[in-house]
């Protein structure tokens, strides 16, 4: 594991050292003018180049939610794909998902993680339990709810020690974003996965729309 996290450390520098910038952002995000995520969100613009995040968080991890299989029909028959979603963020603070097709389920991955990297949020935490006043940003500030199609999420914040108290797809998303102790509800449709992901991203990207309180971090 630590060879290849080497290994992937490696290939991350190597592809930061040859890429050219095709925006301007890029160009400051290079030439380290640029040196955080949130200065970028505060600037109101867009990711159009995955290499930003690459530069900015140099310590990615990524999980995959979904692996499916789809058909189309051609001229030659129903081809097969495949469409990936994944989670991908630093546990500090930053998440993103994406989603990828392709008739191989690598090279879709792949598609998924550049699309996670155009579409990260920034999550404030904290430590909004009544049951807890710890101080410790191990939580999230105050109650959020997000909703993405017909999915709901509504996070709550929890006392330190409690973890995550929802299931497997907010639970994965949450623990890349660096949210250790939460509870969590859903209402609606809750099959739909790419639904329950973005609605939580939603909800936690909710909070940087709230003035600051005390014990909010960044």
């Amino acid at each position: 594991m630590a060879r290849r996290r080497r290994r992937d450390e490696r290939v991350r520098m190597l592809n930061i050292e040859i890429w050219t910038p095709k925006t301007e952002m890029g160009r400051q995000v290079k030439n380290k003018e640029i040196t955080t995520l949130e200065e970028i969100f505060d600037r109101g613009k867009p990711i159009l180049e995955p290499e930003i995040i690459d530069a900015i968080l140099p310590e990615l991890e990524a999980d995959t939610l979904s692996v499916s299989p789809t058909q189309r029909a051609t001229d030659s028959g129903r081809k097969m794909s495949f469409r990936v979603i994944v989670v991908l963020g630093d546990k500090k603070g930053h998440v993103g998902i994406g989603v990828g097709k392709n008739d191989e389920v690598k090279p879709a991955i792949d598609y998924a993680m550049l699309d996670a990297r155009k579409r990260m949020i920034s999550v404030k935490s904290g430590c909004g339990s009544w049951e807890c006043r710890c101080g410790n940003p191990h939580s999230i500030p105050r109650e959020v709810r997000g909703k993405y199609g017909s999915t709901v999420v509504v996070l709550k914040p929890a006392p330190k020690g409690l973890g995550l108290a929802a299931n497997s797809i907010i639970k994965k998303v949450l623990t890349i974003a660096g949210v250790n102790d939460v509870w969590s509800f859903t209402m609606g449709s809750t099959s739909n996965i790419y639904n329950m992901a973005m609605a939580t991203t939603v909800a936690l990207d909710s909070l940087n729309l709230m003035k600051p309180q005390p014990g909010d971090k960044i």
